[in-house]
């Protein structure tokens, strides 16, 4: 693991921050170097400032110098200023030794929303290893969820390097901390962050967070291994400098291009091979390797075999992987070789395509080798993302400046599942646009049962709110079951999960029939009196829906069985016959259907093709009023439509070739509130929001008792989006009362 350098200290303690400043520099360019040193000494004083108490790492950590080492970290991945400044200042904000806001004043919008972002993803707490999410509902383990929504909800990559990084200083830290506190420590690291490490293909941190976490979790086999290797590591990185240098000369001298990489391997990948393979230490033959990248396949054979010209290779540890690539595509040559001083030293051979698609294409080195990505049931979305950052990585790279980077993280991936937290920490996975009701019956049927309300993130929502990712999610509970059969009304949005509804209508098909019948009566009455359509015959609403007597109709609705705006349909058509049009009103706009076409805002008018351009059916085409011909039908280029669109464009309408139009209905509807000050805004927004066209509205106000009475005429689809709009209506403060209104026809 990576050898610990403290801050540069003056005598009396305190760290030189010019001195530490210059370290920072010699790794990443500072280009504002007040701003950085500024940051410092906030988060100095913030802690000088603060009630000294135990933090989360135990006595003696310090926030101020954390932050320091976070910068140092984060400086060697070559992150720029913003992401040095976040992270100085993080751990002042995480300990309330300093305020968010103070930072934003200071700093700007940029860096505090890079502490957000990591204060977002503390919020995990460290699964053990052997939980299991099944009373969750879930098949995988608790770590890989929490890794899942760890990715999701990242949309600067610097996040999550910023976390790599405080972790890293979580685990160096609890050295010196009781034995319970560093296994806490170290589990979370092993189970999250190393791996996420690993998948970001940050190598360096995940084998040092790899290795830490190791040494408390398994500590007699870390003491075992780090005796066999009977060497410093810092010894082992001179024996691979000294090797690489051998091979770089041979290969130079050969007149071949390679770039050559060289490793040691560190303690945990040692001990997990020797479990893995079950084999000894001494047949672990990767302790030391390197992997050489050639421009060509067949330089990839001419290094391997100077290598096996400059030592002596060990018999069976050969492997060429480019004449037999692996099932996933994989390609490379291995080999083992007995190298100074007598010991063993592992290569991998491979051009620069073959190691591309090792790291990034479907043989991604971390599907393979990391944990099993391919296993039945995980998200196609989350692996999109996870290799969308690592490719982030790499343009930070090759653009050589972070500003470039964030340039280009505007790539949208599509998130198929999302994840949230309850509010001990646990990570529930739920479906994309899911609601705090699906949440719960995800939990537990019991919970969905007594769910009365909900908390996202300490707040009161509504239950058909749609969840985000990283969402804290607490159910308020009844100490009775009673679900609402309104989470059944698919207009109103409560229930996303087929599973959910499945066990609100098995809930309801268990209560007994009286209750039914009550409970359907209520929920069918409420809805018809609000469309206007209460005059219905009960008799012939029965029979329409194929029910013996209307009590058996009330039944169904009240178990969940029939759905209320199917019943409501029923009654529509009753009322008014289809001669009638549905709604009783007049159609938005007349169309005239001529064979295959489609004439928007006049009546039955005569239509012709023209024939200078005879436009068939596909082409862009425009109508043009005639005189004794109708419309005549031009192509939008045609030279003759141009010029007569040029002299008298009065007489140019739309046309449209044939296909099922959408059409739209006017209905009035009649809201009654207590007048206050924006309520007028707040009903447009709603039927704004809900896509819903007002085309007039009147309001008469009533000074006496406070009343508004108001006709709005509105424009919808069909009798569902009427509904949909009444309900979105009803919920407004200080309405009363919202019920369409028209008059019938009369026969």
């Amino acid at each position: 693991m990576k050898v610990r350098e403290d801050q540069p200290v003056f005598r009396d303690g305190t760290v030189d921050l010019e001195a530490w400043l210059a370290r920072v520099e010699k790794h990443t360019p500072v280009v504002d170097k007040e701003q950085l040193i500024r940051a410092c000494r906030i988060a100095r004083t913030a802690e000088d400032e603060a009630d000294h108490r135990e933090n989360d790492w135990g006595v003696g950590s310090s926030a101020f110098k954390t932050g320091l080492e976070m910068a140092e970290i984060l400086s060697e991945l070559g992150l720029d200023q913003d992401a040095l400044v976040a992270a100085v200042l993080y751990r002042a904000v995480r300990e309330d030794e300093l305020q968010i806001e103070t930072v934003q004043d200071q700093f700007g919008p940029k860096i505090a929303n890079l502490i957000r972002g990591v204060a977002q993803m503390a919020a995990i707490s460290a699964p053990q290893k052997s939980t299991r999410a099944a009373v969750l509902g879930q098949t995988e383990t608790q770590g890989e969820a929490i890794r899942k929504m760890l990715v999701a909800m990242i949309d600067d990559v610097r996040v999550a390097l910023i976390k790599l990084a405080e972790r890293t200083c979580a685990i160096r830290a609890v050295k010196k901390a009781p034995a319970a506190r560093r296994y806490k420590v170290a589990r979370e690291v092993f189970d999250i962050y190393a791996p996420l490490a690993h998948r970001l293909g940050v190598g360096h941190l995940k084998w040092e967070l790899e290795d830490l976490a190791f040494r408390y979790i398994e500590p007699q086999d870390y003491k075992k291994i780090a005796k066999l290797l009977d060497e410093k590591r810092i010894d082992r990185q001179n024996y691979i400098q000294k090797v690489q240098d051998i091979i770089t000369a041979e290969v130079e001298s050969a007149g071949i291009k390679a770039e050559i990489q060289g490793r040691a391997k560190h303690i945990y990948s040692i001990w997990r091979k020797m479990k893995r393979k079950n084999i000894g230490f001494s047949q672990v033959y990767d302790i030391r390797a390197f992997r050489i990248l050639v421009p060509k396949v067949q330089d990839c054979y001419a290094v391997l075999g100077i290598v096996h010209s400059l030592w002596r290779h060990i018999p069976r540890e050969f492997d060429d992987y480019i004449a037999s690539p692996k099932q996933n595509g994989y390609r490379s040559l291995h080999t083992a070789v007995i190298g100074p001083e007598g010991k063993v030293v592992e290569i991998q051979i491979r051009t620069s395509d073959m190691h591309e698609d090792a790291e990034l294409g479907v043989c991604a080195h971390w599907l393979y080798k990391g944990t099993d990505a391919k296993k039945a049931g995980q998200s196609r979305g989350y692996e999109e993302k996870v290799s969308w950052l690592r490719q982030v990585l790499e343009w930070h790279d090759e653009l050589g400046g972070i500003d470039e980077m964030v340039e280009e993280m505007g790539v949208d991936v599509t998130v198929d599942r999302i994840y949230v937290l309850t509010p001990e920490g646990h990570v529930v996975d739920l479906a994309a646009d899911s609601t705090p009701v699906d949440f719960a019956y995800k939990v537990h049927t019991d919970v969905g049962h007594r769910c009365r309300g909900a908390k996202v993130n300490g707040r009161i929502v509504a239950l058909n709110k749609r969840l985000k990712i990283g969402d804290q999610v607490e159910i308020l509970t009844g100490t009775e079951p009673s679900p609402s059969r309104d989470w059944l009304n698919n207009d109103l949005g409560y229930v996303q999960s087929s599973r959910a509804r499945a066990k609100i209508k098995a809930w309801f098909k268990s209560q007994d029939r009286d209750v039914n019948i009550h409970d359907g009566k209520d929920m069918l009455v409420r809805e018809l009196r609000r469309l206007n359509l209460e005059k219905v015959d009960n008799d012939k609403l029965a029979a329409r829906a194929n029910f013996a007597d209307i009590e058996s109709l009330y039944a169904a609705i009240g178990a969940g069985d029939v759905r209320v705006m199917h019943i409501v349909h029923y009654a529509e058509e009753i009322l008014n016959p289809p001669k009638q049009k549905q709604l009783q009103l007049t159609e938005k706009k007349e169309q005239n259907h001529t064979g295959d076409l489609v004439i928007q805002g006049v009546g039955n008018m005569l239509t012709t093709i023209a024939n200078c351009c005879k436009p068939v059916p596909g082409d862009p085409v425009a109508g043009f009023i005639t005189i004794g011909r109708g419309v005549s039908i031009h192509r939008e280029d045609c030279v003759n439509f141009l010029q007569l669109k040029s002299k008298e464009p009065e007489k140019i309408i739309d046309v449209s070739w044939g296909g099922e139009v959408q059409t739209t209905y006017s209905a009035e509807l009649l809201l009654i509130a207590y007048d206050r000050t924006g309520l007028l805004k707040d009903i447009m927004t709603v039927l704004a929001n809900n896509g819903v066209n007002v085309t007039s509205m009147n309001t008469l106000s009533n000074k006496a008792d406070n009343s508004a009475e108001m006709k709005i005429t509105l424009e919808v689809v069909d009798l569902a989006a009427l509904s949909r709009a009444i309900s979105m209506l009803s919920k407004i403060p200080n309405v009363a009362d919202v019920r369409r209104v028209y008059n019938r026809v009369q026969e």
